[in-house]
């Protein structure tokens, strides 16, 4: 699809079912601006717009532009950074449970009646609500899916942790194919709005939210080999299949190692029971709440979870077309010394 210019960016009610019947979104702030940008429109629910060599959905990119004007990390601030679809919710699960597991017991943590969004939230979304990205000040931890070369100044300045998480980007495409269809409102087309076919050729190409996903994917592999102490890069399939000792690192990254104490008690597998795929679906909250409500973001809570499988894409397109993604994808990191494909 080639990409094309817009005067009006829209904001196609389809993205936003929750907010159908009033037929409205809140203004952008920063409306005037994106209308210069170059614009694709793929995904067809909402326009992409080119900003600083990423593709943003159009109420996204006004939240991207505010936060880098507005949001002031603190010195001590985590940032838990993903591409969507990655393992956001799960890894913000682990470095809350991994970071306050002194301050709660396993049985009392704020994570069986809140969820890792709540509890660590999105700091473009926040200040995108007219709010100051609020901070637990015994354990100040944000995200955020903006890509490193775009993030607001203040977290390179002042050398603040950053934790990035990535994912095969076969199975990246299926999830996020999944959660926008989720997004649609019932009784239309979603074959016509979003068809695996037309989500693949756009993702090959680098138009998919926040992308191109080597871009993103390869900009923090870059900051964690120039500055290992300050930004920890980890694979969602090495963390699946050997969790214990990436959880033991991760604490270890943030200053607070488990004690040889904790590791005989069995506080670790606590922990990763506790933000188990298992454990976070079931919650309460999980099942029955929402997400940023009152905000264009509002979406239910069970839509974060789907199957956190590694593999799944194998259900959804052909060796073939895994093959085609799996050779872009490493002609586009070709010399950055990360590979998907082999051990790291």
């Amino acid at each position: 699809m080639d990409v094309i210019e817009t005067s009006q960016p829209s904001t196609n009610i389809a993205m936003h079912p929750e907010k159908q019947q009033n037929n409205s979104m809140p203004p952008l702030k920063y409306g005037e601006f994106i209308a210069t940008l170059p614009m694709r429109n793929d995904w067809k629910f909402m326009p992409l717009h080119l900003y600083q060599g990423a593709w943003y959905f159009t109420i996204y990119l006004d939240a991207v532009l505010e936060a880098q004007e507005k949001f002031q990390a603190q010195p001590n601030d985590v940032v838990i950074c993903t591409y969507p679809k990655t393992g956001t919710t799960w890894i913000k699960a682990l470095v809350f449970a991994v970071t306050t597991r002194s301050r709660y017991p396993i049985s009392e943590s704020p994570l069986l009646t809140s969820t890792p969004h709540d509890l660590v939230p999105f700091l473009e979304i926040e200040e995108s609500r007219g709010e100051t990205c609020a901070r637990d000040l015994e354990n100040p931890l944000v995200s955020t899916h903006i890509p490193y070369h775009s993030l607001p100044e203040s977290i390179e300045t002042l050398g603040c942790k950053i934790i990035y998480l990535c994912r095969d980007p076969k199975d990246v495409l299926v999830s996020m194919w999944h959660f926008f269809r989720k997004r649609l409102p019932e009784g239309i087309d979603k074959d016509a709005y979003l068809s695996m076919e037309d989500s693949f050729d756009s993702f090959c190409e680098g138009a998919a939210f926040n992308g191109p996903y080597w871009d993103h994917v390869a900009g923090y592999w870059k900051a964690s080999q120039e500055n290992p102490d300050k930004v920890l890069f980890i694979k969602y399939e090495d963390l699946k299949e050997d969790i214990v000792p990436n959880v033991t690192k991760l604490a270890e990254f943030l200053g607070c190692p488990f004690t040889s104490e904790e590791e005989e008690q069995g506080v670790v597998q606590q922990i990763i029971d506790l933000c188990s795929f298992e454990s976070l679906s079931n919650t309460k909250v999980t099942e029955e709440g929402n997400y940023s409500s009152n905000s264009p973001f509002v979406i239910k809570n069970s839509l974060f979870y789907r199957k956190g499988e590694k593999g799944d894409w194998k259900n959804y397109f052909t060796e073939e077309m895994g093959a085609r993604l799996d050779q872009i994808i490493e002609e586009k990191l070709s010399g950055s010394g990360f590979s998907f494909l082999s051990p790291q």
